[in-house]
């Protein structure tokens, strides 16, 4: 996971910052190493897929921007998947940019490929009443956690009627009659996004759950993301995630943004959409998130 947090230079990346407790081996067999002074361990448990941590940044850490959330950190190198604040549905990371998403769909349905904790559907239920989304997760103790730590239990009571959460493989995931209005994808093992993702086939799959003039939005990871496989370059495993998904979806059919080494992409009609769209776009966003519609840039290959 990658956040879109602006830290001066030369703090390092959020991410890296939050990586010096763990080595980079894998989980199952992964020494771990104190947590750093600022972060509080509320539960640590082995999965046959993850290693997973649930901890609390102090909120008298000065100047961290996640101060007084509570962190989902799962594989090895404890890469953050879920990002909760107290009272607060934003995030401070690239999941506020999930967030800006509903706009465009031409339906107002959402599937969420990779569900960790909830964050993104916590904002986005939070913002889009009219909203329904569903998502996947494929360890079954990832949701467990998630609704005895992060409030998913309550989030699905409250939202009975717009929230389903499937215990499954996220690429096996079925489509709603019609497709859905959108689909995110936030997908990633053993610290590192799945190697399928890196195949024009599986980004042809994934569009296929979309209805027409709909949209995929992506974590490609990048520089912020530390895998267990000791050599695995995530700059080079996302710079072919974007390769194949520019090669599923055609030429001028992805965008990309960037910020603090986190990229994220974006297919279909908004990718070089006129000034006028963007504006439409903005303004049927709430205040908080209008500041993710002039980032994006076409992906030309490269960058």
């Amino acid at each position: 996971m990658a956040f879109l947090v602006a830290v001066p230079v030369p703090r390092p990346p959020i991410l890296r910052r939050l990586h010096f407790f763990t080595t980079t081996t894998r989980a199952s067999a992964a020494r771990t190493d104190p947590l750093p002074e600022e972060l509080q361990l509320v539960a640590d448990l082995r999965t046959p897929h993850n290693h997973i941590r649930v901890a609390d940044v102090s909120r008298r850490a000065t100047g961290h921007p996640l101060a007084g959330a509570r962190l989902l950190l799962l594989d090895g190198p404890g890469n953050i998947h879920s990002v909760s604040f107290p009272r607060c549905p934003l995030t401070r990371t690239y999941l506020n940019v999930f967030a800006a998403l509903p706009p465009l769909l031409p339906r107002p349905s959402l599937a969420v490929l990779g569900f960790g904790a909830g964050s993104a559907a916590r904002a986005l239920l939070h913002f889009y009443p009219d909203l329904s989304v569903q998502g996947w997760e494929l360890d079954p103790s990832v949701i467990a956690v998630a609704r005895d730590f992060f409030g998913l239990a309550e989030l699905e009571k409250s939202h009975a009627d717009r929230l389903v959460v499937h215990v499954g493989d996220a690429l096996e995931a079925k489509a709603v009659p019609g497709g859905f209005g959108g689909v995110l994808v936030d997908l990633f093992a053993n610290g590192s996004v799945l190697p399928e993702l890196q195949e024009a086939s599986t980004w042809r799959r994934i569009g296929g759950m979309v209805a027409r003039g709909g949209t995929v939005m992506v974590n490609c990871g990048g520089g912020c993301v530390e895998a267990e496989e000791e050599g695995r370059d995530d700059e080079a495993v996302k710079d072919a995630t974007l390769w194949a998904m520019a090669a599923a979806f055609g030429e001028g059919m992805v965008a990309v943004m960037d910020v603090d080494e986190s990229w994220v992409a974006m297919t279909g009609p908004a990718v070089g959409a006129p000034e006028e769209a963007a504006a439409a776009w903005k303004a049927r966003l709430p205040p908080q998130l209008r500041q993710y519609v002039d980032v994006w840039r076409p992906y030309n290959g490269n960058k």
